[in-house]
């Protein structure tokens, strides 16, 4: 058992996450000192049952639109006000398990370096024989070692660090921890990836209609982050928004204009795709992924290209039309 510090406290966010929070909460109970539960309106006694392991409970108020980043300030102020002295604060998810021996890992990480805001490392799919979406997720998630530009969710993070850019953006609905990224590398701070195994996530994405929905939102997020930090000298996701557009909308427009021009040859030009994917299935193979899962990780990149486009539609629209965008969740 590892010995509790009070040196870090833990904030976890959820929703009607069931048994899956019972063992986030009991994956840190005998780890931190302070926990703290954030609930965005749950009724599946997700509130009562956090109460009983004995986690300190925020419940947001629901008239404000709910944001994962809204919930994580929430916790993250909450925690100030029950332990002022705290100098890292683990992010998590209700719908994940830390992991034995991370904690310790990843604070010695950010003692040793003292520009380092972030600290993340392995995250992993708890069932990724589950579905090929699930499997799709935990690539996705094997990100290199090193130090990087951006982040994910499930962090370690400097208080200091996260006090100083004013924490999370409250009102992106997706994308709040690149953007948060951004903020911090331009005041000089580091974000770093570990090599140790950090916590597993159940994404619980069985169907084709999940994995479209969360493509939808990844676009909405490559959209709104380049328009909030798009400009030099750090291009945030300007280069990603381009090949989302170029991919998922301009290119296939044009060959289908060319082809009622040539009497439909100008569709070999889709054949493009397929070099798409097979360059990125190379990179994977380079990647020692085996050939199977790198194929459909290629295809799916390619794929997601599509729904990606709509996503950043939405945000466009939202914009024009001066509206606060709502949560996209691809698990209802």
């Amino acid at each position: 058992m590892e010995q509790k510090t009070p040196k870090i406290g833990i904030v976890v966010i959820g929703r009607n996450e069931g048994e899956r929070l019972r063992r986030c909460l009991l994956s840190v109970l005998d780890q931190a000192t302070n926990i703290i539960y954030v609930d965005s309106g749950s009724t599946d006694g997700s509130v009562e049952m956090a109460k009983s392991l004995s986690a300190c409970v925020v419940e947001l108020d629901l008239s404000i639109p709910f944001t994962a980043a809204r919930a994580r300030n929430a916790g993250f102020e909450h925690l100030l006000q029950i332990n002022p002295n705290v100098e890292y604060v683990q992010f998590v998810d209700g719908d994940c398990e830390m992991i034995s021996g991370w904690l310790e890992a990843a604070q010695q990480e950010l003692n040793n370096r003292p520009l380092a805001a972030i600290v993340c490392g392995r995250l992993r799919e708890r069932f990724p024989e589950y579905s090929l979406y699930n499997r799709l997720c935990d690539m996705e998630w094997n990100t290199p070692v090193g130090e990087m530009k951006t982040c994910g969710g499930i962090v370690m993070m400097r208080v200091a660090a996260l006090q100083q850019v004013g924490g999370f953006n409250p009102e992106l609905i997706a994308g709040e921890e690149p953007e948060l990224c951004v903020r911090l590398r331009y005041s000089g701070w580091t974000i770093w990836r570990i090599k140790e195994e950090m916590a597993y996530h159940d994404a619980q994405m069985l169907h084709f209609r999940q994995w479209w929905k969360r493509s939808i939102r990844s676009g909405h997020a490559y959209a709104q982050g380049a328009w909030l930090h798009g400009k030099p000298p750090e291009y945030h996701w300007v280069r990603e928004n381009l090949s989302i557009g170029f991919w998922g909308l301009f290119f296939p427009l044009f060959v289908v204009i060319l082809a009622c021009f040539t009497q439909g040859w100008g569709l070999i030009l889709f054949g493009v795709y397929f070099l798409l994917i097979y360059r990125i299935y190379r990179r994977k193979r380079q990647e020692s992924v085996n050939n199977q899962d790198a194929f459909f990780y290629a295809l799916f990149c390619v794929l997601s290209k599509f729904p990606q486009v709509y996503g950043q539609f939405q945000f466009y629209l939202s914009r024009l039309g001066a509206k606060k965008s709502t949560l996209i969740e691809y698990r209802v």
